[in-house]
This record gives structure tokens, sequence and C-alpha cells, in this order.
């Protein structure tokens, strides 16, 4: 039996579909995905999922005629018998994709799956391009957009707090909140297109002083509070998904690398007495509380001009030599500063507070005052924490200062409830201004999600203050037309082919 012949793939198209969902290799058992339904099917024996595998399955008929969500055990048979598996078949509608489906579990062996994968392109499915699957999902009514952007999410995550982000969202969190949004500014549109009718002298006789010039004004204050919550959680909800950057920086031998160490809890970062030991920075990947962070050790921050009493091209003792190498790895330090989420700026105990570090907190200060920063006093194992230090730096703030000790682990707790604190202490104060309660925020989970949100919030902000002005209404109705549609798009009620195809090629294949 030759295989049959498909055009070019493409998202939309109703051909029976196959993806390996587990990855191809040594393993107990693999997950293969099939989809199509009989009557939808795009070859010329119409035939779907189902009737396709049943051609190659040593019990055809038990297979045919099993009802949805049930378990079929057989053998793929190509001539001879190629692996034993199970079939869970899957109906439609009741399937993940609406259509009708095979999820076939067999051994996990490279040569069993290939030949298993094989057999099925035979009988007449093609390969699922990326996301296919979730896309069908979504064309089928099965998902929302939203909840067809957290499958991706959800197998993304990479900590406790991610995944339940995702989940939630997946459970239609987000879906309902934008939902109720749209359906308050649905209400004004439709106010605001009814006076529309009206003169001007009939609409300032039949509008309520207290709604000024736009009809329904509160239902649209109330959607834009509700917006700004989404809008101020995508902080958050970005940092849960993708991770934090926290840098450490300091002078050479702070006990940057020691710090690093442990709290990775593997020597990643050589360790030695003598400073300047990093020359680029180095990055492992740590949970904080739920929060996925990205911490970097980094050169020791100094200046690699000659000292005064230094003549150019010599040394003095203690003096690192004055070379490339260092030259470079600080400037790298200070480009990694830059992109920071967080900077972990680590003193020498044992020396204090020293004119390079008044010089670069005064310059972080002037240069980066809104990037969170924790300055860390650091070997209190043999330095105590100087109470004059508030005197050395007297803008830094009570909580951005922690005593630490790299050796013992003391403060190390304190560290991390505090960088936990500053990363994500605004998750639930957006959430204030909405209905939405705590054990049921969901903000945006994509850059997509976020920028539709603000443009729905910027739209229905921009009606209010026409209004305060008493502009005219048909300046007033398309903004909140836009806004409306804006919302639209992030559920996928407004959609376009080329942005839906371009976000599902970038979910893995079995999805």
């Amino acid at each position: 039996m030759e295989p049959p012949s498909f055009g070019t793939p493409a998202y939309g198209d109703k051909d029976p579909i196959v993806a390996l969902a587990t990855p191809l290799t040594e393993s107990a058992l693999a997950l293969i995905r099939t989809s199509g339904s009989a009557d939808d099917a795009g070859i010329g024996s119409g035939a779907g999922a189902i009737q396709l595998l049943a051609k190659f399955f040593s019990r055809p008929d038990a297979l045919l005629s099993a009802p949805g969500n049930t378990v079929v055990h057989g053998w793929i048979v190509d001539e001879e018998k190629i692996d034993e598996v199970l079939v869970s078949v899957y109906r439609a509608p009741h399937s993940y994709t609406g259509e009708d489906s095979a999820d076939i579990s067999c051994h996990g062996g490279i040569a069993a799956v290939k030949a298993v994968l094989a057999a099925l392109k035979k009988a007449g499915f093609r390969e699922a391009l990326p996301g296919e699957f979730t896309f069908r999902a979504f064309m089928n009514g099965k998902l929302d957009l939203t909840r067809a952007e957290s499958v991706m999410e959800l197998v993304a995550a990479k900590t406790h707090k991610g995944r339940e982000q995702a989940v939630r969202r997946l459970a239609g969190v987000l879906e309902r909140e934008i939902q109720a949004i749209k359906a308050m500014l649905v209400e004004v549109l439709a106010g605001t297109e009814i006076y529309l009718d009206y003169s001007e002298d009939e609409f300032l006789s039949v509008n309520d002083e207290t709604e000024g010039r736009l009809p329904e004004r509160k239902r649209a204050e109330e959607a834009a509070g509700r917006l700004r919550a989404l809008a101020e959680l995508w902080r958050s909800e970005r940092i849960y998904a993708e991770g934090a950057l926290a840098v450490l920086a300091g002078r050479p031998n702070a006990g940057k690398s020691s710090l690093f160490n442990y709290l990775v809890r593997e020597d990643r970062s050589i360790v030695t007495d003598t400073p300047g030991t990093t020359r680029d920075w180095i990055e492992a990947m740590v949970s904080v509380e739920g929060i996925p962070l990205r911490l970097a050790d980094t050169a020791g921050l100094r200046s690699l001009s000659p000292r005064p009493n230094q003549k150019a091209g010599g040394k003095e003792a203690g003096d690192i030599d004055n070379n490339e190498a260092e030259r470079i790895g600080v400037e790298r330090s200070f480009e990694l500063l830059e992109k920071a989420d967080i900077v972990l700026y680590v003193i020498d105990g044992l020396k204090g507070v020293t004119e390079e570090d008044r010089e670069f907190f005064f310059k972080f200060n002037e240069t980066s005052p809104d990037k969170t920063f924790i300055m860390l006093w650091n070997k209190t194992d043999l330095a105590k924490l100087p109470v004059s230090l508030a005197e050395d730096l007297p803008n830094i703030m009570p909580k951005q200062l922690l005593a630490v000790s790299a050796k013992t682990g003391k403060g190390i707790p304190e560290l991390l409830r505090s960088i936990a604190s500053l990363l994500a202490g605004e998750v639930h104060g957006g959430a204030k201004q909405g209905k939405i309660t705590k054990g049921e925020i969901a903000g945006p989970g994509s850059l997509r999600q976020k920028e539709l949100v603000d443009s729905a919030l910027n739209a229905v902000e921009e009606a209010l203050i026409l209004a305060d002005h008493k502009e005219p209404l048909d300046i007033i109705a398309p903004l909140i037309r836009s806004a409306v549609n804006a919302l639209g798009e992030i559920t996928g009620e407004v959609s376009n082919a080329d942005i839906l195809e371009v976000m599902f090629s970038r979910f893995c294949v079995g999805k």
C-alpha cells in the first residue's frame, strides 16, 4: 500500500494528522497522537483517524466499534506485527481537538516508535504541523485563544507557581475576566450608539448629570479599572513564566562566587582568595518561592585604569594585572546589570564600604532608580553589620540591606524571601481595583495578550478623557468599539489567519 500524496500542509486543512507526543528516546512507553474526523477528511477515501488506524490494527472491528473514552488493546501490523499497543479512542466532538482522535501507547524504543509512525503514514496520515492539534481545538471551539496559549505555558512551566498560573488560564480564569470586561464595554457601546440617534439637546435632557457625556460611564470606569488590574499583573506573570534575572555584583573578592555557589548548591564558580578570578559571568537557574530565578555571577566591578602610584604596564603588590580579559569581563558585567530584574550588590564585610562601592551605588541610584536592588553585607560570620552603614549609604532603605554569610548560610533564607517579595510583591496588588479574587488571579500569559489589554485600556481611558472634555459621542464611540475588538482578539473571537499561524507554529509538534 502506497502512502497518499498530500499537498503542502497548512493550518486549517482537514487531513488526518499524526505526531509523536513524547521525546524520541529510549523509554518505557511512547505516545503517538492522531486526529481527523471521517466526514471532514480531505482525502479521497473520506476516512478519518480511527478508520485509517484500523487498516493497520490487528483488531479493526473492535477499534471501529469502540465508543469514545475507551481503550482497545491490539497490535500495529504491516504484513507482520510491529508493536503491541493500547489505543485510547475519542469520538467527536468529545475530544481535545473536537475531531475523532486516537492516542497510541506503544513501547518507547526508538526503532519501535519509528516503525509505528511509518505504518501510520502509510495508512494515510500526514505529519502534524507544530501546534496543529491545539489549533484544531481552537478552530473547533474546544478552546478559546487564552486557553490554547496556556497549553504551551503549561508545557514550558519551570516552577510550581508557573504551572499554577498556566492551569488557571487553561481553566478559563482569564477568559472569564476578559468576557466580563467586554460585556461591560458592549453595554457602554450600545448606550452610546443609542444616544447618537438623539439631537444634542435631547441627549443632554435625558442623560443623567452623573454620567457626563458618556452613557453607562460607571461601567466604562469599572472596565478601565479591571483592565488596569490585568495590565499590572503582567510583570509577575512574565516572571513566573520566563523567570527573573538576578545579578550578583560587587568588588572583586567580596564573596559573590561563594554566594552564587551556595545558592545553586554546587561549585559552579571558581572561588579563590585572589581578587578577579571570575572574568566572565556564569548563570544558573534556581527556584525562589515558585519564581524561576536566573542567577548570574559577574566579574568583580572595579576601576581598571592604572592607579596613581602605579606605572602604566606595571603592578603594585596585591593589584591585579590590568589586562584585556578582565576589562572585557567588567564591561560585560555592566551590560548584564542593565538587563537585570534585580541586582544583588555584595559588600566585603571585612573591608567595609569602599570608595568604589560608594561610587557604584550612587551611580546606580542615579541611572537606574527604579531597578529592584538589594545590598548584601557578606562575611557576617566574621564581621557584623555596622550601625554606621546608613551614614555611608544614606539612600539605602532598611529593606534593601541584608547581612549574609556565604560560608555559614546565615541570612540566606531572609535573602530568598526578600527576592521573592520584591519580584512578586505586586502579584495581588492590581487585582484590588477589579473583581478578581486572590484565588482566581490570572493575568495576561503572553506579550500578545498584554499588548491587547493595553490597547483596550488606552482606548477606554481616552474615551473617558474625551467625555470629560464634552467631546461629541461620534468621536468617543469608535474608541469603545476599538476596545471591544481588542478584547475579542485576546480570546480569538476576532482573529487573523496569519497571526494564528505564527502563534501556533511556536508550539511543539505533539501539541
